[in-house]
């Protein structure tokens, strides 16, 4: 239960969604506690456009749109992982997809979901010393893209390079 887990002290909490049996449960007590002990909510959000979502899931899709407000409005500290390569919906490239998907569907600006999805993780799995951001003295991890995702998340979807520690990927 996410609530014992936060009494625990946890740093995270995974798959963070309050899903109850035929629903969702925010437990304003809980979100407010998660915001000021900076325990950090990590949601799986996202699919590639027109995939089958499951029913169980988009039954679900205006209380977890409001939960994600919640969480916004509390100050907790949000990211996102996808569960890419699980099936159809969600294969292995589909975290460029869940920025734009924050951004129409939970209201974050680009500059927010992308930092939900590059220096935030990092920070929460104390990686932020190499990774997460340009930086002098980080590991050079880029993807180059065409286009200006701060302005337009899609510019995600057409990588135009990928450079690991500072040297390009073929």
């Amino acid at each position: 239960m996410t609530a014992d887990a936060v009494e625990a002290g946890v740093d995270s909490v995974e798959h963070c969604s309050f899903f109850t049996e035929d629903g969702v449960e925010a437990r304003p007590e809980v979100i407010e506690k998660m915001a000021r002990t900076g325990v950090v909510v990590s949601a799986t959000f996202g699919a590639v456009p027109g995939a089958a979502i499951p029913p169980r899931i988009t039954a679900r899709l205006a209380a977890l749109t409001d939960l994600f407000a919640r969480f916004r409005k509390a100050g907790a500290t949000v990211v996102f992982g996808t569960d890419a390569g699980i099936g159809p919906p969600k294969p292995h490239d589909v975290l460029p997809h869940t920025v734009g998907m924050t951004v129409r569907t939970l209201g974050l600006t680009p500059v927010e979901a992308l930092r939900a999805v590059t220096s935030l993780p990092a920070r929460l799995c104390r990686l932020d010393r190499r990774k997460g951001r340009l930086a002098p003295g980080m590991d050079a991890d880029i993807l180059a893209v065409a286009g200006d995702p701060l302005t337009d998340p899609a510019a995600l979807l057409d990588v135009r390079a990928v450079f690991r520690l500072g040297h390009r990927v073929r």
